[in-house]
């Protein structure tokens, strides 16, 4: 294993002297891509052009703050934030490729930019060297069970992905329950997952995935939001129920249609047409779906919030970052949609 993929002390110390989110990440960063592929790599610049704008990093800060919280070691800790962000984001390329999204992060998408091969490849190399990091922090702090962990959330991930396949019909809210779950929550369980195992902090893994369940499925809900109202970055509003994929607003519209409507509903969304599509998107805006949607986002961004209370107070700081994220948000749906949602 080359020298350059493990990160020395000396390297991290100046950083972590000034004890700042703002050096952490930036230490972060400056090893994302030192690993990622080099110059002359077939997928070198498909790589820097999907990096080139970072994103929020939520997964990356977490592992992070949970290394400071629990008092882990710097080097695996930092290892393992990388395995983290580098799944997510081979999730967002394969995503893209899957939905076709041709918008990412306000630029191109990958595979819209060089194609589905390209978006295929790099994503599955983004998987393989997240594993690598993986293993570095299980060789560096004898934590032999992380690559196990990255395995079985990774899974869950897939799983939660693959549910959105089986279309025979459109998910009814329970099913959109577990779909959301799936997809949302397991990479920010990893984030802290892994932390908790390098430190000996295994008792804090149960309590925190409680928090972190709900807040996934408060996430998943706020991005359909965004995407129905036209604010999540997709090239056009609405692009979910274009491409009849499983969304909340969706969900709660469907379930308000008297029966009669509902079938020519089920019948549009069973095909791949997009004759009428702007018929139901105008019905679906109309028909308080969205502000149905808000109000149990709402509801649900309570409900993590209360788990957050039950926490241990070390776990207080990680959790800061994605709870001010979702605040955030909600704050902002709450202002582009109808004024009843409150």
């Amino acid at each position: 294993m080359p020298e350059s993929y493990f990160i020395s002390q000396r390297q991290y110390a100046p950083a972590r002297k000034q004890s700042s989110d703002a050096a952490s990440i930036r230490i972060f960063n400056e090893h994302l891509y030192s690993i990622l592929p080099e110059d002359g790599h077939p997928l070198a610049e498909a790589a820097s052009h999907h990096f080139s704008t970072k994103g929020k990093q939520l997964r990356a800060k977490i592992a992070l703050d949970a290394g400071d919280a629990f008092a882990a070691d710097i080097l695996p800790s930092l290892h393992w934030a990388s395995a983290v962000e580098l799944l997510h984001n081979a999730s967002l390329i394969h995503d893209d490729m899957c939905d076709g999204d041709s918008i990412r992060r306000n630029k191109a998408s990958v595979w819209a930019k060089y194609g589905r091969d390209i978006a295929l490849a790099l994503g599955d190399w983004m998987i393989a060297e997240s594993f690598e990091q993986a293993a570095i922090a299980a060789r560096i702090s004898g934590s032999f069970n992380l690559v196990s962990k990255l395995a079985t959330h990774v899974k869950s991930t897939i799983a939660g992905q693959a549910l959105e396949f089986d279309n025979a019909t459109y998910p009814d809210i329970d099913k959109y329950l577990k779909i959301s779950a799936g997809k949302t929550a397991p990479l920010f369980v990893a984030a802290i997952d892994g932390i908790a195992e390098i430190s000996g902090r295994t008792d804090l893994i149960d309590p925190i995935g409680h928090y972190f369940a709900a807040m996934g499925v408060c996430y998943q809900f706020a991005n359909d939001i965004q995407n129905i109202i036209g604010t999540d970055g997709a090239a056009s509003p609405s692009s979910d129920l274009k491409r009849r994929a499983p969304n909340a607003v969706i969900v709660y519209f469907r379930s308000s249609l008297e029966t009669q409507e509902r079938v020519l509903f089920d019948n549009w969304l069973a095909g791949k047409s997009q004759h009428k599509a702007n018929h139901w998107q105008q019905k679906m805006i109309e028909s308080g779906a969205i502000i149905k949607a808000a109000d149990e986002m709402n509801k649900l961004l309570t409900k993590a919030e209360g788990y957050s209370g039950t926490l241990p107070s070390e776990c207080s700081v990680v959790i800061a970052p994605i709870q001010s994220q979702l605040r955030h948000v909600c704050a902002q749906i709450g202002a582009a949609c109808p004024k009843e949602i409150s």
